[in-house]
């Protein structure tokens, strides 16, 4: 494939390749022109690149990229991310997909979450001698529902034989400033809704109907005063959030057929999702025996227990930037989840403050640094 207009031009040069992937609009599920520009900066250095579609509708279907270096004895070391950005929503100050440096800043959305860190990945890449294995582990779909991406590229590896010694992932883990934090760790995700079926009548002849209202609202204090857990050494305690309750009843003189909940839960490594969600069910059963109760587990709860890859990463950021980083499992849920099973997995990358938001932006700066930061890496992992 011919690389876009240009681009030889710009590599591997951190913000130019940033710019180029932001200008690159792919809102989730990512395809196309954002794999053209990865493509195109990965093949100059020595990359055999997989892109393939998996999956279909709804969660699909989904272009990722697998790209994988070779060069002889040596760790396999891998770096996953995803090209795939959330809608940008209106009020920017300049297109969303439109890159713009102003003062210090550039600005686009996927500047930090996560092309910026991709970008500066491929760019310390360029910088290395080609040493053992290196691959690329990246999706169209991370902020969607994420069924056929990071799994349908673990799939890829395994039909090919491939197994990285250790991952990187590439998500804005920074707080403050870069470097103050990188994940070892996050917490799992599940989505439980429940319905609690009636019989519809008259208000004023409640006799004939029967209200679902009293047992769901009893069903949910149950859950409410659960407890899980008190947290770990590495984890916050659990927490169980009612986050929706919906009756639908526009009358005043009707008493309604049904009442429904939504719940979601973040669990610590005590739990397994689906524990959780018989947990739920049967509490739910004890209030109202034709109760249906449908759970859907996002991801489990993982620990990379400290040792060789947090201190390879921990060693290069302190070279760099002079601060040692704190391990957390604080945030949200990642696909380091997902790839998890297969090997010891950490995430680091860029200051999060602006993901997600109205004029997302990353510094000049910190796009050279993070640079600094993986050759250094890269540098220790094949020396």
């Amino acid at each position: 494939m011919e690389p876009p207009q240009g681009l030889e031009a710009i590599l591997p040069d951190v913000v130019e390749l940033t710019k180029a992937l932001i200008a690159a609009p792919s809102i989730t599920p990512a395809h196309g022109s954002v794999f053209d520009v990865l493509e195109a900066a990965l093949r100059p250095l020595g990359f055999t690149v997989d892109r393939f579609v998996a999956g279909e509708a709804p969660d699909g279907p989904v272009e990722n990229l697998l790209a994988v270096r070779n060069a002889g004895p040596g760790p396999h070391f891998a770096f996953a991310g995803h090209l795939d950005v959330v809608p940008p929503g209106e009020g920017w100050t300049s297109g969303a997909f439109e890159p713009e440096v102003r003062g210090e800043l550039l600005y686009g959305r996927g500047a930090v979450d996560m092309k910026g860190s991709i970008a500066a990945f491929a760019a310390a890449v360029g910088a290395l001698p080609a040493s053992g294995t290196l691959s690329l582990i990246i999706t169209g779909d991370e902020e969607g529902p994420a069924t056929y991406g990071t799994l349908a590229l673990m799939d890829r590896m395994a039909a090919a034989g491939l197994t990285p010694d250790m991952c990187l992932v590439g998500e804005p883990t920074s707080a403050h400033r870069l470097g103050d934090t990188i994940k070892i760790g996050r917490r799992g995700s599940t989505v439980i809704d429940i319905e609690v079926p009636g019989r519809q009548g008259h208000v004023a002849y409640p006799h004939l109907a029967d209200n679902p209202i009293p047992r769901l609202v009893r069903a949910l204090a149950e859950i409410d005063a659960i407890e899980l857990d008190e947290g770990t050494d590495w984890f916050q305690p659990s927490n169980i959030e009612t986050i929706d309750l919906t009756v639908g009843n526009p009358a005043t003189n009707v008493i309604p057929g049904k009442a429904s909940a939504r719940l979601s839960i973040r669990f610590n490594d005590q739990h397994r999702g689906q524990d959780l969600i018989e947990r739920i069910e049967r509490i739910v059963h004890a209030h109202a025996p034709a109760g249906i109760v449908r759970g859907r587990v996002y991801g489990e709860a993982f620990l990379t227990e400290p040792g060789t890859l947090s201190t390879l990463i921990s060693d290069a950021i302190e070279v760099e930037t002079g601060i040692r980083p704190e391990l957390s499992t604080s945030g949200g849920t990642s696909d380091a989840r997902f790839l998890s099973r297969i090997c010891p997995v950490v995430e680091f990358g860029l200051l999060n403050a602006t993901m997600h938001k109205l004029d997302e932006a990353v510094a000049l700066d910190d796009l050279h640094k993070l640079t600094a930061i993986y050759e250094t890496l890269l540098r220790r992992v094949y020396a």
